[in-house]
């Protein structure tokens, strides 16, 4: 018995299925910039920020309620340092920049020269960096409190140097420079270096941070 002829599939079911599988072409290559322009990074719970009691820019109290609800990124700065000070302030301020309007992130430096960094001083340095005070903090207080909120709960170290081993007048302390990244449930999720020798801020770590706020945000 004589085989049937193949019939050839109608022209138009080849335009479709052309038309098909160029669209999830498309939505493959469209999903595949997305992850690279913003990619999924993983953020486990480092730790949980413990209540403070600390004064801002402003001489007003502020406590981890504040801050609830809010993605934020802190750091450990004092005023009359010279050396990574002004980086790590001037990177912040490119955060502050680069968020979008309707982000509710919040911005916090905490000061580890308590004796020196008056509310008043840390207001005129924040305006000498163009802080906007709605989103960005400057935080003093006692020793003990910002032990409590920098060393214990987001890792923010700083050591007094001895005078004998001090350089200038400005070389009072050691500290870290990183920023930290706590979530709404005031949980540590991030910790970002930003400077040394492998640190290119400008087209890794800060993109990669902003990431991370803008995933934490996301999240209930």
């Amino acid at each position: 018995m004589a085989e049937t002829p193949k019939q050839p599939l109608p022209r138009a079911l080849w335009l479709g299925v052309g038309l098909l599988l160029g669209l999830l072409l498309l939505a493959y290559l469209l999903s595949l910039a997305e992850l690279k322009r913003k990619p999924h990074l993983t953020l486990p719970v480092l730790g949980q920020v413990n209540d403070f009691t600390l004064t801002n820019q402003n001489a007003k109290i502020t406590t981890l309620a504040d801050l609830t609800n809010h993605v934020w990124v802190a750091d450990i700065i004092f005023t009359r340092c010279a050396s990574s000070c002004p980086i790590m302030t001037s990177q912040m301020k490119s955060l502050q920049d680069s968020l979008p309007a309707d982000s509710d992130a919040k911005l916090v430096s905490l000061t580890t020269d308590p004796d020196y960094d008056s509310p008043a001083i840390l207001k005129k340095y924040g305006e000498r960096y163009g802080a906007d005070f709605n989103r960005w903090m400057f935080l003093t207080g006692t020793k003990k409190e910002i032990a409590n909120l920098g060393a214990d709960s987001l890792k923010l170290s700083a050591q007094p140097i001895d005078p004998k081993d001090q350089k200038d007048v400005a070389d009072l302390f050691i500290h870290t420079t990183i920023f930290i990244v706590v979530d709404k449930h005031a949980q540590l999720r991030g910790i970002f270096q930003t400077e040394g020798p492998d640190i290119d801020w400008t087209n890794s770590a800060k993109p990669k941070l902003l990431a991370a706020v803008h995933q934490l945000e996301r999240e209930p």
